[in-house]
């Protein structure tokens, strides 16, 4: 079958790979629909990033090459031997985050994890061997298109849950990406009041306005903290840091109000210098989100099956696997205009 496979920083191959066996635990999915990631496109520009190259992952037992993909969906084509829940014409989304589930569901993904699709073969392909424990049903009202949406709604929906958003808060969200542009969508059904987002592209804000910002700001060209103060005079009470760099993390601090809450989203992919100065004049609570729980990813689903949450927006183009490097990665690198890509795999709806 053909894949997309990581062989190194700007070396993902569309080529044939052979489907390991399957395992008793695992379903053999049929891969209807799968999203570009942030962190596929980081391994793509900078890799490896997570993608385990000289040994084997402790949770998946893969290394590089690897199949990309972690936010898929599609239909079961057969089960292993000791699957229990599933059956074959199941139509299911992939919970890709792998743990040691030792700890509670609160606690469990701050003991280490891995990602089908990252730290193993993922979703970028016809089919998917993924353990039963890592799939979850999707209901009637839910195409598979939009169930490809899942993981990173979820991701934004665990954020808003983490920072203690509560009804009829203002916000502020630091870089209007894929997350960005989620959180906007999860802040939203959460009942925030005001939603203010900053970027340096006015592209991605306009797309803002369009998932449900309500103000919009651009930095370069004008000062982001005295916009957001002059919009909510004191600060808003919960501001998102999702755009990874040093300036965004001292802007949303000074833009949040005394006693308010940051809560860092992005993967910062270097260390920054910061004088924590700032936070004893301020009194801003800072606070981080990574992930989310299995509660929330099953929450996500059913938000957007009931239209609770609207994240179809955020998707701004569909391609052929065929197309992944050229209409995907390196329109995802160099277009500001995009944001979430799905690449159609059997195309089941």
């Amino acid at each position: 079958m053909k894949a997309a496979v990581w062989h190194g920083e700007k070396d993902i191959r569309v080529e044939e790979v052979d489907l390991r066996p399957l395992k008793e635990n695992e379903v053999k999915v049929k891969v209807a629909w799968a999203g570009i990631c942030g962190s596929d496109l980081h391994e793509y520009q900078d890799g490896p990033v997570f993608v385990p190259v000289n040994e084997a992952n402790e949770f998946t037992g893969e290394k590089a090459p690897l199949t990309m993909g972690h936010e898929f969906a599609g239909v079961i084509e057969e089960t292993g031997s000791k699957v229990t829940k599933y059956k074959k014409g199941d139509r299911v989304v992939i919970y890709p985050t792998i743990t040691r589930e030792l700890h509670p569901d609160e606690l469990d993904r701050y003991d280490g994890y891995a990602f089908i699709g990252l730290h193993g073969n993922g979703g970028f392909a016809a089919y998917a061997n993924i353990p039963e424990n890592n799939i979850y049903k999707v209901p009637d009202t839910l195409s598979l298109e939009e169930s490809a949406l899942v993981e990173p709604t979820a991701v934004a929906v665990q954020a808003v849950k983490d920072s203690g958003l509560r009804f009829g808060d203002t916000v502020a969200i630091f870089g209007a990406g894929p997350i960005g542009l989620l959180t906007i969508v999860a802040a939203r059904a959460a009942g925030a009041s005001k939603i203010i987002v900053v970027d340096l592209s006015q592209i991605r804000l306009d797309l803002a306005k369009k998932v449900g910002a309500t103000d919009v700001i651009n930095s370069g060209e004008q000062n982001a903290v005295q916009a957001i103060h002059n919009l909510v005079p004191g600060g808003v009470d919960v501001s998102y840091e999702i755009a990874g760099v040093a300036p965004t993390f001292k802007q949303a601090i000074d833009a949040t109000k005394a006693r308010g809450t940051v809560d860092i989203v992005s993967i910062f992919a270097r260390p920054i210098e910061w004088n924590p100065i700032q936070l004893t004049n301020t009194g801003v609570n800072i606070t981080s989100s990574i992930v989310y729980t299995k509660k929330t990813f099953q929450q996500t689903i059913d938000l957007i099956a009931s239209g609770q949450l609207k994240p179809q927006a955020v998707i701004t183009d569909h391609i052929q696997l065929d197309e992944i490097i050229e209409k995907g990665f390196e329109a995802l690198t160099k277009d500001k205009s995009q944001a979430k890509i799905l690449v159609q795999l059997s195309g089941e709806k």
